[in-house]
């Protein structure tokens, strides 16, 4: 599995500390950055991650900023992206299961680096169970394409 993972200035800390955490799993991932703690704008930052996953450059993306609300908003604009804000343990597996979300956000001023962690690897783990969820998900694939 390949992951893509950003952040914006808001989201930096943590967005570190799931890098070690990918490659503490073996993950193979890419760091869109940024590089230091100034104040940058998370659009930016998101459309290196969505872009890749949406083209299948990557499997999975993961966006963090200080809430993750900004981020999942500039995430789901891009064509192909299901981008779920999840800051709970419950949510991360939902979503995989039943939205097929390939974009993660967070929000490092919301969560601390144990729980991010814990989300982390649940999402990562999770497949889609199709079934009535493809139903779903084709509808908001209509919704795109219209």
């Amino acid at each position: 599995m390949k992951i893509a993972i950003s952040s914006d200035h808001g989201g930096n800390n943590l967005r570190k500390e799931i890098i070690q955490q990918l490659e503490e799993l073996g993950l193979s991932y890419k760091d869109f950055g940024p590089t230091n703690n100034d104040s940058v704008d998370y659009p930016d930052y998101a459309m290196p991650v969505t872009e890749g996953v949406a083209s299948g450059d990557f499997d999975r993306g993961i966006l963090i900023c200080g809430t993750g609300i900004g981020m999942s908003i500039a995430a789901n604009k891009v064509k192909g992206i299901r981008c779920a804000l999840v800051h709970d343990v419950f949510s991360a597996k939902a979503t995989r299961c039943h939205n097929d979300s390939n974009v993660l956000a967070m929000g490092e001023r919301v969560i601390g680096p144990g729980l991010a962690r814990e989300i982390v690897a649940t999402w990562l783990a999770q497949d889609f169970e199709g079934g009535r969820h493809e139903r779903r998900i084709e509808k908001i694939t209509a919704l795109e394409n219209a």
